[in-house]
């Protein structure tokens, strides 16, 4: 397992709440257990696994929220802020129905929507490993079941593409679930039906009729493990909503299979009631007040990263190409504790910090010239924006996506392998760039889609043709029943959607036996810009990476790392930040 458990300390929980909450930190970080002033970020936690904390802490009867974990981030600390859920009425009561109806398009939905083309097959999926001989009724059922509970998964688009969720009982799981007999089949044809059958499964979706979910039980026979591919129109799921639904599955499949009624947990706010929330937020003073905010960001130069730009009918998903690269462990888990720990940052900074890096490297070898580059962030858009809402156990596309603006200065390339002194002096720069973006940055799609009187002026602007995402952590399954499984699924885009950026990464950490590894995919259109390039950018970056990693290695003393202005409540600058603890070291 990685050695996240090798930063745990020895000071044990000494009430209920630090018993609950140090539990609840070992189960979702995967630890034994935890100390009570390990911070949660420090054992490798991010902003998905602290959703999931939230979710696991109010089940127990403790009320927190994911912008509480960070900023307190130990145990200790957050049994202190903690309320009880029985005191706490924050939650704003939602009466019965509250989510059915017409949905107003979330800034997520209109960004779809604005990339032309079609998207009927834009999908997510997971593939599960199933009992022998699982009854198929069983598994409808279970399908039901989170059909009638979870209101997305009942969208679809009227005849004018807007979302409408449909009442309960109104779409029959049966319909969805479809049975294939791969008994005796090698694994090399089962691979084959695998794909086959995701094909037909993606051609099966259409939001217009309301198809948004489908279920393909891959039937071993009685005495040997299946496979359950579930795929999801990716309007009503993203990353969060899968570790709710996974679950959910299962318990209500177990309740069937021993013949009782499934009860799965109560959501809090639905979905349709979010949207409602943002839309009122979108022309909110306060709010509004941040355009000259995304206005400078996106303002400024912004160099053509390939050889053309991008051609709508032409740069499609189905002419996109791949390259994954793969992060050894001995370099991802100090990347995912250590650094971030010693810059009092998260993950996300130490891996932009580095695209931030190599993208200006990269450019430097190709004779162009500056250090800023523009990228479009995705987040897990859950943020705490509005009041009276929580969303722990809500299912939905709550995807956000945001424009920065990132410039880590000029840092010589043999610095940078060297983990020199600039590196973590390019590493604070990134850092607050990145704190600047109000509220994790889901202004930025209110006011593109959601404001009339904004959203012209923020379209008129340049965009960023590079997309980053981190995805997060995530283990990989065992061999026992309804685990994932090993074999991977297809692309979920829909082979006709155009492409909305002229390189897409995707970062996912995978804890593996020999520790956590991070694997990052790197897409772009054929023709755009040439696998040669694009490795070299990836290879450039894992340099970076590597760099930074190093940078922790060659600090005398300890002083690599350090705050930053947004850390501290006096208002410095980082030169004074520097001096000030250059002095306490020199004086300890």
């Amino acid at each position: 397992a990685p050695d996240f458990a090798a930063k745990v300390s020895s000071r044990v929980p000494r009430t209920e709440r630090e018993e609950v909450l140090a539990g609840l930190f070992a189960e979702v970080l995967g630890l034994e257990r935890v100390g009570i002033d390990d911070g949660f970020f420090d054992l490798g936690g991010d902003s998905i696994i602290a959703i999931q904390l939230v979710s696991r802490a109010r089940q127990c009867g403790l009320v927190i929220s994911p912008r509480e974990v960070f900023q307190h981030q130990t145990v200790e600390e957050l049994a202190v802020i903690a309320q009880d859920a029985a005191d706490t009425q924050a939650v704003e009561v939602e009466p019965p129905g509250a989510g059915i109806g017409p949905v107003p398009a979330t800034p997520i939905m209109h960004w779809l929507q604005e990339r032309g083309g079609a998207f009927d097959g834009f999908h997510q999926s997971v593939l599960l490993r199933t009992p022998g001989g699982l009854d198929t009724d069983h598994l409808a059922g279970a399908l039901q079941t989170l059909l009638d509970h979870h209101d997305m998964l009942r969208l679809r688009l009227d005849e004018d593409r807007r979302p409408v969720v449909r009442p309960a009982g109104e779409v029959d799981a049966a319909a969805l679930v479809h049975r294939v007999d791969i008994a005796w089949l090698d694994a090399d044809k089962a691979a084959r039906v695998l794909a086959e059958q995701a094909t037909a499964a993606r051609d099966r979706l259409d939001p217009a009729a309301g198809v948004m979910a489908q279920l393909v039980h891959l039937d071993a026979g009685p005495d040997a493990q299946g496979r359950l591919l579930v795929m999801l129109h990716h309007l009503v799921v993203d990353g969060v909503s899968w570790r709710i639904l996974l679950p959910d599955l299962v318990t209500a499949w177990a309740a069937i299979s021993a013949g009782q009624t499934p009860a799965l947990e109560p959501v809090g706010t639905s979905f349709r009631r979010w949207a409602q929330r943002l839309v009122a937020e979108a022309t909110d003073p306060v709010r509004v007040a941040e355009l000259d905010t995304w206005i400078d960001i996106l303002e400024g130069p912004n160099p053509r990263l390939g050889g053309r730009r991008l051609d709508p009918a032409v740069d499609i998903a189905a002419r996109a190409r791949t390259l994954s690269l793969t992060l050894p462990a001995q370099t991802t888990e100090p990347l995912l504790t250590s650094v971030p720990a010693a810059f009092h940052a998260g993950v996300n900074d130490a891996l932009l910090t580095g695209l931030a890096l190599a993208v200006a490297q990269w450019r430097r070898t190709r004779g162009g010239r500056g250090t800023a580059v523009l990228v479009d962030v995705e987040g897990h858009g859950r943020e705490e924006v509005v009041p009276g809402v929580d969303l722990s156990r809500t299912v939905g596309w709550f995807t956000t996506i945001h424009p920065v603006r990132l410039d880590p200065g000029a840092v010589p390339w043999t610095e940078v392998e060297a983990g020199g002194q600039a590196v973590g002096g390019a590493f604070k720069k990134v850092k607050e760039q990145l704190r600047r973006v109000p509220d994790h940055g889901i202004g930025y799609g209110l006011l593109r889609h959601l404001n009339p009187e904004t959203a012209a002026e923020l379209a008129d602007l340049p965009q960023p043709q590079i997309a980053f995402n981190y995805l997060g952590r995530v283990a990989p399954g065992g061999a026992e029943d309804w685990a994932l499984a090993p074999e991977e699924t297809p692309s979920g885009e829909d082979p006709r959607l155009p492409m909305a950026h002229v390189l897409e990464i995707n970062a996912v950490t995978r804890d593996l036996p020999g520790g956590p590894e991070l694997t990052v995919t790197w897409t772009w259109p054929d023709g755009v810009l040439t696998e040669d390039e694009v490795r070299a950018l990836a290879e450039t970056w894992l340099e970076a990476l590597r760099g930074l990693v190093a940078h922790l290695d060659t600090g005398d003393d300890g002083q690599a790392g350090g705050f930053t202005p947004s850390d501290l409540l006096v208002d410095l600058d980082q030169d004074e930040i520097d001096a000030l603890q250059a002095a306490w070291r020199n004086k300890s």
